[in-house]
């Protein structure tokens, strides 16, 4: 307990380990768990029915496992998940699920989130993330591992990202942005494949021709949805060394409600 600061206020029943790091004027609530090697700053609340795995850092002044921000939000015990080493900067908003959708929010593992970064209800967010400042999801969004989301961008409610994605600075997205491809603007437009971040996470150049060959059957080629996702099975075999990456292009597509960035 001598990691845990005079002034934060620790609920009893909060299961913390051990190892867990509290700063001053802190509150942790009676439902919240946080695991090894966590570090909670100063000024910041934990509450609701929360987890929060190992090794993260939360920085002073975030609000994590509040009430959804959902008039439908009865006080159902519903949840938010964090997973492990993740990096959540000042001013950050984590609400919890509803009972409308899954009862949980969720984030994965090793994201960075900068500060006033919003994750609203029921939002699920993988691995390997970066939020810019001020990125904001509404309730309901689904965000792929290794996505980037730049400053001030804004996703509209039920709207899902795509692994390896990148949304450009401003961008206001109200539709979905599909695995590898670059948006930016408002209203969002489709600017390319993120070719540089591709690289950096060690895809190969067969892989990025690939993915590039598929953007352009999906983009540049006046066809309808339906017929792009026929073309880019037939590029599955055709490109046997970006056959996983199309799959999952594809795939993507397949689970569309609110139509692609186009």
């Amino acid at each position: 307990m001598n990691k845990i600061h005079p002034s934060a206020i620790v609920d009893p029943k909060a299961e913390l380990d051990s190892s867990v790091e509290v700063g001053a004027f802190s509150i942790i609530g009676p439902h919240v768990r946080i695991d090894a090697g966590t570090v909670v700053g100063p000024h910041v609340v934990i509450e609701g029915h929360t987890t929060i795995g190992k090794d993260n850092k939360f920085f002073q002044f975030s609000s994590i496992g509040a009430a959804p921000q959902d008039k439908k939000w009865k006080g159902e015990p519903t949840r938010l998940e964090v997973g492990d080493r993740n990096t959540v900067r000042e001013f950050c908003t984590f609400n919890l699920g509803t009972a409308q959708d899954e009862g949980v929010t969720r984030l994965g593992n090793d994201n960075w989130i900068s500060a006033y970064v919003h994750l609203a209800h029921d939002c699920q967010v993988g691995s390997n993330t970066i939020f810019s400042n001020n990125a904001q999801l509404a309730g309901h969004v689904h965000v792929g591992d290794w996505a980037i989301l730049s400053g001030y961008a804004g996703v509209h409610q039920f709207c899902k990202i795509g692994a390896h994605a990148f949304v450009g600075m401003y961008t206001s997205l109200t539709q979905d942005v599909p695995p590898f491809v670059l948006v930016s603007g408002n209203p969002a437009g489709a600017r390319g494949i993120n070719i540089e971040g591709l690289k950096r996470r060690g895809f190969s150049r067969e892989q990025i021709d690939g993915i590039r060959s598929a953007y352009k059957l999906l983009y540049r080629s006046n066809l309808t949805l339906e017929e792009a996702k026929a073309a880019l099975q037939e590029e599955e075999t055709r490109l046997a060394g970006a056959a996983n990456d199309i799959r999952a292009l594809r795939e993507f597509l397949d689970t569309t409600t609110r139509g692609i960035v186009r």
